[in-house]
Parts: C-alpha cells; structure tokens; sequence
C-alpha cells in the first residue's frame, strides 16, 4: 500500500496553518489552533477515524474564530486530496449513526470528486463557550471543497449544542475512516465507471 501522509503548510494574512495528515494512522493527535473547542473536536475526529493528525494554526483569533475554523478545514481537506491521490483502491463511501447521549448524527460521505455540504443540523445555541456555532459549518464546506467531496450531515435528536457538534465530528471521522479505507479486493482500480473522480 502506498504511503498516505501528507504535510502541507497553508498560509494567508489571517491563518499560518502546519498539518501532517496519515490517514493510516491510530488516531494519534497533536493539535493546537487557538480555539479549545476546535482542538477538541479535531481530536476526536482524528481519535475515531483512526487519522494521526499533527496541526498547528496561528490565526486571527483576536477577531473571532471564522477564520482559523474555515482555514483548518480547507487546509484539512487538501491533505485528505493530495494523501489520496488519484483514489484508487479507495472504498470510497462512508456512513456512520452517532449517538452522542441525547444527540443523533448521521454523517455519509461520497469522496466523489464534486463538492456538496448538506447540514441539516439544528443546534438551539449560537454559542460553544466563545465558540461560534455557526463556524462548524463553514469547517465543513471547506473541508467539502477543498478534496472535494460529497458530505451529508443529518440531526435525528439533539438538544445540548456540544453533544450535536460533538456527534457531527465523530461521526464524520467513522465515516471517511471508511470511505478511505483500501478495498484490497480491488486495490488497483478507481471506484467509479468513469475511470477517474471528478
């Protein structure tokens, strides 16, 4: 199998991002963003999709944290996309229920080569601490368009915001652990009848 680790460095006037991404990994982490409740969600991601992640993000956090949360999931996004390479051999799709005590998140993923985010996801906070709710989902759609990649996130229950974002990150690591995962039976050809993913 070949060799899935990326390191990549992104940067701009608002972000100064380092990432080492092994998508064979065991779920080994080392993150620092500035934001404590993005630390915590990138390492459960990285815990359950058995990802080693190594990421730091010296951002603007003076401001808010939008761009430093955008910025990671674009800068996460191109890893997964240059760790994958052409896709060959890849499963492809991924899906995962996760209950996280009265949270249920459904997450699937299509590493299609096409970029749609559908967040269908409801939370009654606009506040995790002094994080913004609403920059989990620009996470997403950066991480969407930068592989790119078809990601569904879907709420069945829910009430306490930091269960429902919770559910959303570990489950999106089961279900591109899966949809990453070679299918040794077929390790040398590209899931799909077009002969490429785009």
């Amino acid at each position: 199998m070949p060799n899935r680790m990326i390191s990549l460095e992104r940067n701009t006037n608002e972000t100064q991002i380092d990432l080492t991404l092994d998508l064979d990994g065991t779920g080994r982490y080392e993150v620092d963003t500035g934001c404590g409740f993005l630390n915590h969600m990138l390492e459960l991601f990285a815990r359950h999709g058995r990802f080693d992640l190594v990421l730091t993000c010296h951002g603007d956090v003076q401001v808010d944290y939008h761009h430093t949360t955008e910025d990671v999931g674009i800068a996460l996004g191109q890893a997964f996309a240059r760790a994958l390479g052409d896709m060959r051999g890849i499963q492809r799709y991924g899906s995962f229920y996760l209950p996280m005590d009265e949270a249920l998140i459904l997450c699937a993923v299509d590493l299609s080569g096409r970029c749609t985010l559908n967040w269908d996801v409801h939370c009654r906070t606009e506040k995790v601490g002094d994080f913004d709710v609403e920059c989990a989902k620009e996470f997403w759609l950066g991480f969407a368009r930068s592989v790119p990649a078809t990601v569904h996130f879907v709420q069945f229950a829910g009430e306490n915001t930091h269960h429902i974002l919770e559910a959303c990150f570990k489950g999106a690591g089961h279900a591109l652990g899966a949809a990453v995962k070679i299918d040794e039976a077929h390790k040398d050809e590209i899931p799909s009848t077009k002969g490429l993913l785009v």
